[in-house]
């Protein structure tokens, strides 16, 4: 069967990146000052960091069932069924959404996978996609398995402001103000459809330490790959790209035989934490059951 392989700009996947990769990225909505812009489309990211520094408002929305239909109608005419990768339910109703169109009008043509990524992660679920669609999966055997690994993934993410976190009522004013005059940098957690605090740091050397023992803990316990030799690693950002590579070399020097990659956060996540964050992310490779060597899930 030939599959076509659909996520959104939530993944960090820009369009020209798709185009390489033959997949179709649908752009995520943003509305600033009242006006309807699309991500990698007509705003890009430098656009989005100035516009945010100069305070507009600027808040996220979802694409619609029209612009759905439009782009699944379309790879249908070529392709037997489509896998669809939203960011996760937990975070948004895009994927509810979608998934009520899909079973509406595109029963056994449309599958949805509600595997509650975001991000990093979110773009790895489509490269799992693609690599078990070469395998000759069919689109709902590709939507169990995603579905089936999703919570062999988690984010640590620590943020330089608390600015947008209270913008976004996150966190209260006071605790902001608070959090503010004690330099506090929280570090966040996203494993299944939440976002949680998880830690406090003051300094973003002692947040990175904090990333990097949390990550261990769960690669020698929920993951079971305590030598990084069957986990995804990759470092995401908000206009940190320095400190990004810095820390990539501090990952690899600890997990020598892990991949590990930096990729900047998609903007509907910056809209929330703003410039400057700092994440962290593991995800186990996709096995199936037939193979023998869990290497060739890479």
């Amino acid at each position: 069967m030939k599959i076509a392989v659909v996520t959104d700009s939530n993944s960090g996947i820009t369009q020209a990146q798709a185009e390489k990769l033959g997949v179709t990225v649908i752009p995520m909505p943003f509305m600033i000052d009242g006006e309807t812009y699309y991500e990698d489309i007509t705003l890009s990211a430098e656009d989005f960091f100035r516009i945010q520094a100069e305070d507009h408002d600027i808040s996220t929305s979802q694409p619609s069932p029209e612009t759905l239909a439009s782009v699944w109608d379309g790879l249908l005419k070529d392709h037997d069924q489509i896998v669809h990768i939203p960011m996760s339910s937990g975070l948004s109703s895009s994927c509810a959404a979608a998934a009520a169109l899909a079973e509406e009008e595109y029963a056994g043509k449309v599958f949805v996978v509600d595997n509650q990524r975001i991000s990093v992660t979110q773009e790895q679920s489509v490269y799992d996609a693609l690599l078990l669609a070469r395998r000759g999966a069919d689109a709902e055997h590709i939507r169990k398995r995603l579905e089936e690994t999703k919570f062999d993934s988690v984010i640590f993410i620590t943020v330089d402001t608390l600015k947008y976190l209270k913008k976004g009522g996150r966190i209260t004013p006071a605790a902001a103000a608070l959090g503010t005059l004690l330099k506090i940098k929280p570090v966040l957690i996203i494993l299944g459809e939440r976002l949680d605090a998880f830690a406090k740091a003051r300094t973003m050397k002692q947040a990175k330490a904090m990333m990097t023992a949390a990550i261990q803990k769960e690669l020698d316990n929920r993951l079971g790959d305590s030598e990084c030799l069957h986990t995804h690693l990759a470092i995401a950002h908000t206009q940190n790209q320095e400190m990004a590579e810095e820390f990539q070399k501090e990952v690899l020097e600890r997990w020598p035989h892990a991949d590990c990659h930096i990729a900047p956060l998609s903007l509907s996540v910056s809209c929330h934490i703003g410039p400057g964050s700092l994440a962290l992310t593991a995800t186990r490779k996709i096995v199936e059951e037939d193979e023998t060597d869990p290497a060739k899930a890479d």
